[in-house]
């Protein structure tokens, strides 16, 4: 059998043509991807100043292109950060005294944590990202490095204002050139009080402790957490310095008490709280006393219910500590094979600079990664009551306290 360009042999042909009918919306007003999208202005943004200056060099399209991209990602970050921190600072009525407080709907923890994921997920994409200009090699940076300067990527201003967001202390920064962070931007006042603004308000780091100061389990007149954790520790310490004491060979007995001698120290550094407040000051701890009690049970509990999620965010903010600090680590290896020791184009020195970056005083969440340090084991958690089990096997949406409505009913009655 044949047939011809069209026919609809066995459906065949014709089938396939039925299902690309519609109709071009076009026709009918509206608007198009190239509009919608603003593609005219976005991939005419590239202006290569090699070109200008008459010596084109063929990969400083990739390095412009890159760095669009990262601005446009760090666009997307700050548009996410700023709805989680709206969740968060979210106004209710406190479950107990009716007052007015800051509260986080327990209804909305899962939306944290799609947003929060999604946070993650991009940076995971920027990290990986750095390998593409790697694909450059210094050479071909140095056909063009010159016509850069003094542009600089210590520069973006979005990337200051998301780590301001995120809970990054100027007193933590490493001073840029021996000056402050914000001078780069004083051409651009508008920049400077952006930056400023942010600064001022509440950052996620703020917010977050606020939520875990009001972790259900935490009140002295109730389940008392932190009572019972640090009998719990005592208890497991004395039975080390026991053993420590029993041992009979001198060399393994040095080596046990010291080992118990420095996990009591530990331990003093966060029962005691002007010795905890101590270490906040001098920037070796970021959360306050109540928040770090707030976290240290989410982490013991969270195989309870209503536990789930909010170790779930704990996790997930300690994702994008590590992305960053991947991002900064990945971004620092890349300097140095393509500069060396070289100056950088915005006259920090390079390098050296950024390599002082990568570490834990740029980690906005540094300790829920240290809450590890301790963690006792399964068996000296101390067991929940009837009622605090209660309490943690469902949540209610409308309760920030941590009070049940079976405990509300018990009490009117």
């Amino acid at each position: 059998m044949t047939t011809t360009p069209g026919s609809d042999a066995g459906g065949e042909i014709g089938g396939c043509l039925a299902h690309q009918e519609g109709k071009n919306m076009l026709n009918h007003g509206g608007i198009d991807y190239t509009t919608y999208l603003k593609l005219d202005q976005v991939l005419g943004a590239q202006c290569l100043q090699s070109e200008i200056h008459g010596d084109p060099a063929h990969d400083e399209h990739l390095f412009i292109i890159t760095h669009q991209a990262y601005e446009l990602w760090f666009k997307q970050i700050l548009w996410e950060v700023d709805s989680i921190r709206d969740v968060f600072n979210n106004v209710g009525k406190g479950a107990t005294l009716g007052a007015t407080v800051r509260t986080l709907d327990e209804g909305k923890t899962m939306l944290i944590l799609s947003r929060l994921n999604r946070i993650n997920q991009i940076l995971k994409l920027l990290v990986d990202q750095v390998m593409i200009l790697e694909t450059m090699t210094p050479l071909d940076f140095a056909d063009f490095r010159n016509y850069l300067a003094p542009a600089s990527g210590f520069q973006s201003l979005q990337f200051r204002l998301l780590e301001n967001k995120l809970g990054l202390k100027q007193e933590h920064r490493v001073r840029y050139n021996q000056k402050h962070y914000q001078e780069v931007f004083k051409t651009h006042p508008q920049y400077v009080q952006m930056l400023e603004d942010s600064e001022t308000e509440e950052s996620l780091m703020v917010l977050v402790q606020r939520w875990l100061e009001r972790t259900p389990g935490l009140e002295e007149d109730g389940f008392n957490f932190w009572g019972k954790f640090k009998a719990s520790v005592m208890d497991m310490l004395g039975d080390e310095l026991q053993e420590a004491d029993s041992e009979e060979d001198p060399m393994i007995k040095e080596d046990k008490m010291a080992q118990y001698k420095k996990q009591r120290d530990a331990f003093e550094s966060i029962f005691d709280e002007d010795k905890h407040n101590i270490l906040v000051a001098r920037g070796d701890r970021k959360f306050t006393h109540k928040a770090m009690q707030g976290a240290m049970m989410i982490s013991l509990y969270r195989d309870e219910p209503r536990f789930h999620q909010p170790f779930q965010v704990l996790t997930q903010l300690m994702d994008i500590d590590s992305f960053l600090t991947k991002w900064r680590y990945n971004h620092v290896t890349m300097v140095q094979r393509m500069l060396g020791s070289k100056v950088g184009t915005g006259g920090s020195s390079g390098y050296h600079y950024l390599r002082s970056t990568v570490s834990d005083r740029y980690k906005i969440f540094l300790d829920l990664f240290n809450l590890s340090t301790f963690l006792i084991p399964r068996d000296r958690i101390p067991p929940l009551t009837q009622s605090m089990h209660r309490k943690l096997s469902v949540f209610d949406r409308n309760d920030d306290s941590g009070i049940s409505l079976d405990d509300l009913r018990d009490l009117s009655n």
